[in-house]
């Protein structure tokens, strides 16, 4: 492989347990049923932006419909929670981070995530690790897409482009585009019968 695609949550940084805190802290209104319910899909599809999982709230689990507006404006509500909270290194997947901090040289690294592309800068910023990227990228395009722009933007060979991600939304952004697929931290995508990476410490390449 020569370009390595990266997912951000539950990749390089473990933000899923802040990020649950997070749905909570915005949708405290409403019944703890109602949000447990987000928290599932949320955590199922790791993938998706939280534009997406807004609407999914409001119009599949409260029967509701929702302007785009109110939907930035809980998105907006949200990214401040998070940019406050997710910039301690401590959050940092060391086992990653120490493979692309090592092999950063080696390969044209890229993000590709859907977590909302401003404060995913910013915190790649703020964690000291945006220098590792070509280029970082997010929601609310959606991941599928992202990866689609990428390769033409860049003109890399899909035969030697990879994707590693954690969800079952990163597996199907890189089938989608005809690249190879790298399992890492979600045991259940080893159901896929695909390539999974136990441990970056381990790993003789790729």
């Amino acid at each position: 492989m020569n370009t390595i695609l990266w997912d951000f949550d539950g990749v390089i940084l473990d933000s899923m347990a802040i990020r649950d805190w997070g749905f909570r802290k915005i949708f405290n209104s409403f019944t703890n049923e109602e949000v447990d319910r987000l928290i599932t899909f949320h955590s199922n599809n790791g993938g998706l932006s939280r534009y997406v999982k807004i609407r999914y709230f409001y119009e599949e689990i409260l029967g509701m419909s929702i302007t785009e507006e109110e939907v930035l404006l809980y998105a907006n509500e949200f990214s401040k929670l998070m940019r406050k909270e997710l910039v301690n290194p401590e959050n940092l997947i060391q086992d990653s981070v120490d493979f692309i901090k090592q092999n950063f040289n080696k390969y044209c690294f890229h993000i590709v995530s859907g977590s909302d592309q401003e404060e995913l800068r910013f915190l790649c910023k703020e964690l000291g690790i945006d220098s590792y990227f070509i280029s970082i990228h997010g929601s609310p395009t959606p991941k599928k897409q992202l990866v689609s722009m990428l390769l033409e933007k860049q003109s890399y060979n899909k035969s030697q482009t990879c994707l590693i991600g954690d969800s079952i939304n990163d597996y199907e952004a890189a089938e989608f585009n005809n690249i190879t697929f790298y399992g890492y931290n979600n045991f259940e995508l080893k159901k896929l019968k695909h390539k999974y990476i136990d441990n970056f410490i381990s790993l003789e390449g790729i």
